[in-house]
Formats: C-alpha cells, structure tokens, sequence
C-alpha cells in the first residue's frame, strides 16, 4: 500500500496520535516523494522548481524546503488580468498551480469575479478565495475529493480530541455565511452535515459570501490607509458598509433569540470572537447568567480582532459566560486542508497527513535548535488533490521537537501564541517567491 494512502487512513485510527514520532516521519518522507513524483508531472511550476533546486528525491526534511510554493504565489496573477476581465488569461495563471485542467474552461459571458468562481465550481474546481490587506485575492484549486477528506476528517478530529462522534442530532448555529468559496465557510457547513438534525442548521443569513466583497472592502482600506481615497468614494463606502451591517447585526439578533431559548440543550455553536462577544452581552441584557449552558453543547471560537472594541479580557468572559462546554480548537489556514487540533496541554499537534516545519525568516532554511525552533510556519499537506499541498506561510511560530507532548500524543507541537510575520498593510517578503512568480510569468508567456 503506498505510504500517502496508509498516512490518511491512519487519520481515522485510535492509534493516530500513539505512534512514534521517528516512525512517523519515516512514512512522511515516503509519501512525499510518491507525491512529488505524481505532481511533478502534473504541475509545470513544481517540477521546473524541483529540477532547478537540484531535488530528486525526498531523503530529508531539508529537501522539501526548496519545494514549498509561498503563500503569495497563490495571488501571483497580474492585476490587470482581473481589472480588464480577462477570465480566459485567469484561467491559464490558475492551469499553472492545479492538478486538473483549468484553461480550457470558457470563459465566454464570464462577468466578474464571482461569477468566475461560481463557474469554477461548477466544473468542478472547488476554488477557495481569500483576501489580504492589499485586496489582492488568493485563489487555491481544491478538487471535489478534497472536501469530501476534509469532511472525513473534521469526524475524525471529533472523536479523537474531543471523545465525541458526530451523529447529526443537534441544532447547529453557524455564525457564518450558509455559502462561499472560503474555508471558514466550508468548515461550517461540513460541521453542520456533521453535527446537525436535518431542518435545525442555522445560518447566519442565505446570501453567499462573496469575493468582490471582501476585496473591495480590503481595498478601499488600503486605499484609506494610504491617504489615497477621495472623500466621496470614503463617505459611499462608509453607507455601504455601514448598511450591510445593520442587516447582519439583524440577523444575529435573530440567532442570539434562538440560542439563548435553546441553551440547556446540547448545540453546536461556530463563530468568530466578536460575534460570540455580541452573543454574550446580548444574553446579559436579557438576564442570562454564566454557566447555563448545557455541558455537551460543542463551543468554536476564532478569528481576528485587530480593529474591534472589545475588552482585553474578552475571551476570559467568553469562556465564563459559557460554563464547561466543549471548546475545540484547531490551528490552520486556507492552504492547509487538515488543520492541527490543540490538546489539553494547549498545543496544536499535525495529523498524519501534515509535514510541519519551521523556517528561518526568509523561507529558505530550515529554522536550527535544540529543543524548540522559531520561525516561519510552512508544511506539505499530503492531502490534498487540486494542487501541489508544499506552502510557505506568514505565521510566525514556535515548535517544541520533544518526541511526546504533555498530553501524551507525539510530537512534534506547535505552541501559542502564533502571530503574523507582518502588519497588516505590509507585504511579506519570502526569498523563493520572485523565483517561483518568474516560472509563472514565463508559462504564461509561453
């Protein structure tokens, strides 16, 4: 059996977390290699980068580094591909990441970015988007077997960090978008398939979330911060947004209603700190006190909160609001398909399928210690289908090398907290980039 197959069925197993950490790696660095040999020949960009670096075959960690793609290689389309609506060119830029053909996709009556998605996923390149402070979008093809291991393995994770099986008897309340190609949002729904009574999903509003949305946003704060808005595109942009608010702030009313009515049953609850900030002053108001909720209700919380009025305490008076519930959490991003779950000792640990690794601040070295490193998180995600899973990211992490946690899993580990390389606002700067961005530019050329 190949060595990438029995890594992913070993997700699924009690003995996932139980094997030597030595033994593990073994099987790692065996399946890296049949993967770079099938993606190789799939995707242009990694094999010229592979035969450039000198790399033919995986005996390391070390050999892998040359063969990780930064995070910004995923928005390394021209602008002016988007602005003058050239889907057919945006087709070609994403055909040089993917497994599957991208280019021959028509693009005819194509009317925007969304729409583009939108036909993307139709033909079955399930395109995850998402937004940095400039408003440059990322786009990463995901295929259809990608969702259907990450839903296998949001059970799995269940069972395995938090002793409970998923068995779609619950009312879930999903402070999300019910549709877009975001992971969050995808996360929510595979969740809710997972957790909830069929006719008890709730979402928080039916309209898709939508890229243009979010890219506008993030480029008229760019533009803002810069000083480069006029102050009329400032004041519609102030209305807009401050009109789509008042509908969401609507609709979470609405949820905040039911989930305090339901509270001393078993739900599942996701959202963001803010929104569960909202849930808690909202409940005091109505004279609900802490700890009312039922133990074996399911409690996720995360995301940013740069920018938002909260108190510093606020996930303390979250947490207590609450009472013992259950509280998973999990460390990933939009280039990882399996996330790494923390433990009791407050640790994330990588599944099976997941090469964590740590990088010196340009990306091009492994980061060097005995007992800890600190650098830049990057890692090969051996699930994946759509595209080749090596990325650089643009958070800055700790990891402890002991063989055992102190939960009594393998490790590796990585510890909190994990913060970000740059500000927003500033662009992140990794050594390979311009190199990989050049191969891109040349096969576009071409």
């Amino acid at each position: 059996m190949p060595a990438r197959t029995r890594l992913l069925d070993l997700m699924g197993s009690a003995e996932h977390y139980r094997v030597p950490a030595a033994d593990l790696r073994a099987m790692q660095l065996a399946a890296a290699q049949e993967l770079l040999e099938v993606r190789a020949a799939q995707i242009p960009v990694l094999r010229r980068r592979a035969e450039d670096a000198g790399v033919t075959r995986i005996r390391s960690e070390a050999d892998l580094v040359p063969l990780l793609f930064p995070h910004t290689t995923y928005k390394s389309y021209p602008q002016s591909f988007v602005d003058n609506g050239r889907w057919d060119r945006m087709g070609g830029w994403l055909d040089t990441l993917s497994v599957n053909d991208v280019a021959s996709m028509p693009t005819d009556g194509v009317s925007g970015v969304d729409d583009w998605v939108d036909r993307l996923w139709a033909s079955g390149h399930e395109v995850m988007a998402t937004s940095g402070t400039s408003g440059k979008c990322s786009f990463l093809n995901r295929d259809v077997a990608d969702r259907h291991l990450q839903k296998r393995y949001l059970g799995e994770l269940s069972e395995a960090f938090l002793g409970m099986r998923p068995s779609a008897d619950r009312p879930v309340f999903q402070l999300f978008p019910s549709s877009g190609p975001n992971n969050g949002v995808l996360a929510a729904r595979l969740n809710a398939e997972h957790w909830g009574r069929p006719g008890d999903v709730h979402f928080l509003g039916e309209e898709p979330l939508r890229v243009s949305e979010i890219s506008r946003a993030a480029t008229m704060r760019a533009r803002m911060q810069k000083g480069e808005a006029q102050p009329d595109e400032i004041a519609a942009f102030e209305r807009d947004m401050a009109g789509k608010s008042e509908k969401v702030q609507r609709q979470l009313d609405a949820m905040i209603e039911q989930i305090v009515a339901r509270r001393h049953e078993p739900m599942f609850l996701s959202g963001q700190w803010s929104q569960h900030w909202a849930i808690v002053q909202r409940a005091r108001e109505m004279g609900v006190p802490d700890g009312d909720f039922h133990a074996e209700t399911i409690v996720a919380a995360g995301g940013g909160t740069k920018g938002l009025d909260l108190p510093e305490d606020y996930e303390e008076q979250v947490n207590r609001f609450y009472g013992p519930v259950v509280r998973p959490k999990n460390y990933g991003m939009t280039e990882m398909l399996l996330m790494m779950p923390r433990c009791e000792a407050h640790r994330y640990h990588a599944p099976a399928g997941v090469i964590p690794l740590v990088l010196d601040a340009e990306g091009e070295a492994l980061a060097q210690g005995d007992t800890t490193v600190e650098g830049r998180f990057a890692c090969l995600d051996l699930g994946l289908e759509g595209r080749w899973g090596g990325v650089i990211s643009g958070d800055r992490v700790s990891m402890d090398l002991a063989e055992t946690c102190a939960c009594g899993r393998r490790g590796p580990t990585l510890l909190e907290p994990i913060t970000r390389f740059t500000t927003p606002g500033q662009d992140d700067h990794i050594g390979c980039a311009g190199t990989i961005d050049a191969y891109i530019r040349g096969m576009l050329a071409g």
